[in-house]
């Protein structure tokens, strides 16, 4: 086990992950969610309670730090099944390292801490937790709300004590860590290749989380990608928009000719292309826009697509749909889905 652990550490001691994130507990500490989270819930009862909030400090710090911001799950539901979840929304991460410290609280079922990473939604995910009760670390995923048998081994949790947990993420390859080590052998599984990170407690647990961060190789989305060969291919388009529906259920610019585009709200008209299918046209003064459904390869919209193009002498309606069509064929042609699309 000794040498496992040291060639782990001389494999993973220093990844060029090319970006970090902290995550600010800071402020406020009013109650609130940190900027950019949700709170979700996995299995059964009733919604968790997540919180910023302050805690005490290890013994011997100043008093100017003697209290540091954490975020807490506060709420105590005695449901066996029973996950609350805090999500970040921010980014969507395919290889990186996700750190945090943790506290275990309280808990008379359960004392638990956990994160979630590569998470699509609360019945999609992976897990990496600790029980201090159960005296164990474990990995397991979760499918389709179906959990897989938990995998890891024995270990001793002190409650009330802060401790680290992290894992890495290249491909296909999982490494679990504990207080800096690595506790398991490396894992394999394919079944979420990117998605969202965030923390997890179980049932009547009450758990702290503190100096969160992630460090990542930053990620083209398939859509952007796309925009940016359409473009290299046709540089004299004026303007080119990839719409799609948010969980909010509101269409913003997934993907744009102008980086700085990305996040912007579009109007009905993208919504009513990305849903039912029609088709827009706008004439400017030297320009037309036509926005069009972007079609998966079942002939079903799955985004919409804005294509503003330099106008011509006596160009028609007609004309300028012919136009924008052939642009949207050449996308369509390299994805045929949504899950490809937000990729």
């Amino acid at each position: 086990m000794q040498k496992l652990i040291a060639a782990l550490m001389l494999v993973l001691a220093g990844p060029v992950w090319g970006a970090q994130l902290d995550f600010n507990f800071a402020a406020p500490a009013d109650g609130s969610l940190p900027a950019g989270f949700h709170a979700a819930l996995a299995g059964d009862g009733l919604p968790g309670r997540w919180q910023l909030q302050t805690d005490t400090a290890a013994p011997g710090t100043t008093a100017a730090a003697a209290r540091i911001p954490v975020l807490a799950q506060t709420a105590v539901d005695a449901t066996d099944e029973h996950f609350p979840l805090c999500v970040y929304d921010g980014e969507i991460f395919r290889n990186f390292k996700f750190s945090t410290r943790f506290k275990l609280v309280s808990g008379v079922l359960e004392q638990m801490a956990g994160i979630v990473f590569r998470y699509q939604n609360p019945t999609n995910f992976y897990v990496l937790r600790v029980s201090a009760l159960g005296h164990n670390i474990r990995f397991y995923k979760m499918v389709n709300g179906t959990r897989s048998t938990p995998i890891g081994p024995t270990v001793d949790i002190t409650p009330g004590t802060w401790h680290t947990l992290a894992v890495t993420c290249e491909g296909t390859q999982i490494i679990c860590w504990l207080d800096d080590r690595p506790v398991m052998p490396p894992l394999n599984d394919t079944t979420f290749a990117l998605g969202k990170v965030g923390f997890w407690t179980k049932s009547d647990a009450i758990s702290y989380f503190a100096d969160a961060s992630i460090n990542y190789v930053p990620r083209v989305p398939a859509a952007q990608a796309l925009v940016t060969r359409i473009m290299e291919k046709q540089p004299r388009i004026a303007g080119l928009r990839i719409y799609a529906l948010n969980t909010n259920e509101v269409t913003t610019v997934i993907a744009s000719k102008l980086p700085d585009e990305v996040g912007r709200a579009g109007t009905d008209s993208e919504k009513a292309a990305a849903t039912t299918g029609e088709v827009f046209y706008g004439k400017g003064k030297d320009t037309v826009v036509v926005t069009l459904p972007f079609r998966d390869r079942n002939g079903d919209p799955i985004a919409a697509v804005r294509v503003e193009l330099n106008s011509f002498f006596g160009e028609t309606q007609d004309s300028a749909v012919t136009r924008a069509t052939v642009i949207l064929k050449l996308m369509q042609e390299q994805i045929t889905s949504r899950d490809e699309l937000m990729e």
